[in-house]
């Protein structure tokens, strides 16, 4: 099919309907099904708590939810990709952590994703009033469209008399006391005590010595985005600069913050509030270049450098210069060493600054990697890890030990790092002068970053809303190996060639943009590279063959699709554009008798 049509005559296709073995959250004790929703306009977001991408899906999600409360239902579908996100409790508490106002339905095995036929996280499905599925999109930047399918959906269904307004299913579950609410990021402040983002509740926290203590807060506590009175939306990195300044990463603001522990002032070094996109400026003054998602910081070869967790890479500002720009990765996903403007990671959520090296927590590879300098510029290099869908919790030789989904790191003394391997429950440690992983601490609970203080190390024990000390001890804790791959399935494909085809229809009301030249872009590559013997590369096409290598019988292939629509009305000199992207990564399994299409919807529906 030509992926770039208009969209076809939606299809009649009854929605299959929802099953989990975890349950339902945030509808008071009560089961909901699809037959119960008839007559509502259903929005099946298929998610998992480690995607970045989902999460961007959630704030899209918002105002959409807000101003169509009486029409449309938002319903979770959890999916796992980590075996820890298969555990109810943590799909309970990454529930809360990031405000989701909607039904969940935590689906760990899976059952409701492969009806869906769903291949990818975030995944966005539309159900009729009459229970049937009329749009798939995947990845970011569908608010627009899912808008203008809504108001239409709406204006159809109470022509025909099968809309029912109603109230949301929501039923919000009890607030719960504490002085910190799922902790991001700490650091020791110079003058004593530390200072944490607190970031459930958009605030910063200063506590005392004793880690407990609360000495001040700063912000006001509602997620929003102002230097006085000071807000904040999900806070998380830390970092003090040369000035004695603290640089906060503004998660959800998509912005740097600084906070002055003197004044007790807010500022705004970088970003503008709004979320990064391709095409956008990847460096220039810091308050006019968009960020995404910045999940840590650490001062490094005299810059601020930034975990760009939203897409991929590792940015840097120069307070001097007053600029930020990208520093290291391409935007893809994945895991790929080199030189710094060529390698890949992965959701990096995790900074530690040593003398001559940055460690990275790269978690969606669930890998320790590392920055250092290479003549005038400087190399990634991956000390423990493999892929995107190898984890577990194994010490012993790096090349061999895993973790699962890392999200701090922190420089010892000793010239080793400790890792905090959040969904292990663990503290690890990687010892370059050996090469050996060991387990420092067990039982913790979703620990997301560590700081030093003189022989101790002070954990943040997120899903346990805490700061926890532990004496490092001489001697690693001893744990029984484990090793997982991903809980998806692989796709079965033939051998030779296959059509590789990017589905993408232009909401309703709108064109794809070619006043500048193509307005859709294919990335297309594979793990290992030799899984391919022709068809890697990039493209404007978004149908494409690849054909497999002989010999190779498995492996990932990584898909990039970007598509730009525009408001199609002649009238209009300077119409709305919109930006569509997803990455995809599909473990695929080379057999006689396999597909010789995979078709991957980034929106629309697949009428092939």
């Amino acid at each position: 099919m030509n992926a770039a049509s208009p969209a076809p005559r939606r299809p009649r296709v009854r929605a299959p309907e929802l099953v989990g073995a975890g349950g339902w959250l945030n509808t008071g004790g009560e089961e909901l099904s699809l037959a119960a929703l008839r007559g509502r306009i259903v929005i099946l977001d298929f998610w998992t708590f480690c995607c970045v991408n989902c999460l961007h899906v959630l704030d899209e999600l918002r105002e959409l939810e807000e101003k169509h409360r009486d029409t449309t239902v938002i319903v979770g579908v959890h999916s796992p990709k980590f075996v820890h996100e298969a555990e109810h409790q943590a799909v309970v508490d990454a529930v809360e952590r990031y405000e989701v106002h909607h039904p969940v339905l935590d689906d760990p095995e899976l059952v409701t994703w492969k009806q869906y036929a769903v291949r990818a996280w975030p995944t966005l499905v539309v159900v009729d009033p009459e229970g049937y599925v009329v749009a798939q999109h995947a990845g970011e930047g569908h608010a627009h469209a899912l808008e203008a399918l809504v108001s239409e959906l709406e204006a159809e269904h109470e022509a025909k008399g099968t809309l029912r307004r109603g109230d949301t299913p929501y039923v919000a579950p009890e607030p719960v006391a504490g002085e910190l609410r799922f902790p991001g990021k700490a650091l020791a402040l110079p003058g004593g005590g530390y200072l944490v983002s607190d970031t459930t509740r958009h605030q910063l926290v200063e506590l005392a010595a004793d880690g407990e203590t609360v000495v001040r807060r700063i912000g006001t506590g509602e997620r929003g985005f102002g230097d006085s009175p000071a807000r904040f939306s999900e806070p998380q990195g830390l970092a003090l600069l040369p000035d004695g300044r603290v640089a906060v990463a503004d998660t959800v603001n998509h912005a740097l913050r600084v906070y002055d522990p003197e004044t007790h002032e807010v500022g705004t070094l970088a970003g503008t509030g709004r979320q990064w996109w391709q095409g956008a400026a990847t460096e220039g003054p810091a308050r006019e270049v968009a960020l995404s998602s910045p999940w840590d910081l650490a001062w490094f070869a005299d810059r601020l450098w930034v975990a760009m967790a939203g897409v991929h890479q590792l940015w840097a500002y120069d307070p001097a210069a007053g600029t930020v720009g990208v520093a290291a990765g391409t935007t893809n996903e994945g895991l790929v060493d080199g030189p710094a403007a060529e390698a890949w990671f992965a959701q990096p959520s995790g900074l530690a600054a040593a003398e001559d090296r940055l460690w990275v927590a790269d978690s969606e590879t669930s890998a320790l990697r590392y920055v250092e300098r290479d003549g005038d510029g400087f190399a990634v290099r991956t000390a423990v890890g493999t892929g995107l869908f190898d984890f577990g919790h194994r010490d012993g030789d790096a090349a061999q030990a895993l973790f699962q989904h890392p999200l701090g790191v922190t420089a010892l003394p000793d010239g080793s790092v400790a890792v905090a391997d959040t969904y292990n429950h663990a503290l690890r440690r990687y010892d370059p002068a050996t090469g050996q992983v060991t387990t420092l601490a067990t039982d913790l609970r979703e620990p997301s970053d560590a700081v030093l203080d003189g022989d101790d190390i002070v954990v943040v024990e997120s899903a346990r809303h805490r700061l926890t000390r532990l004496r490092l001890p001489e001697e690693a804790v001893r744990v029984e190996s484990v090793a997982h791959r991903a809980r998806r399935e692989a796709t079965e494909v033939a051998p030779g060639e296959l059509l590789l085809d990017v589905v993408f229809h232009a909401p309703a009301g709108q064109k794809l943009d070619t006043r500048y030249g193509p307005s859709t872009r294919l990335l297309v590559s594979a793990t290992p590279p030799e899984l391919l013997a022709e068809g890697a590369g990039a493209g404007t096409d978004l149908a494409r063959r690849v054909v497999f290598a002989d010999g190779v019988g498995e492996g990932v292939l990584h898909v990039s699709a970007m598509a730009a629509s525009c408001d199609d009305d002649p009238a209009n000199e300077y119409p709305a554009c919109h930006v569509h992207q997803q990455d995809w990564g599909v473990p695929v399994r080379v057999v006689p008798g396999g597909a010789d299409r995979l078709p991957l919807v980034l929106a629309g529906l697949d009428t092939a």
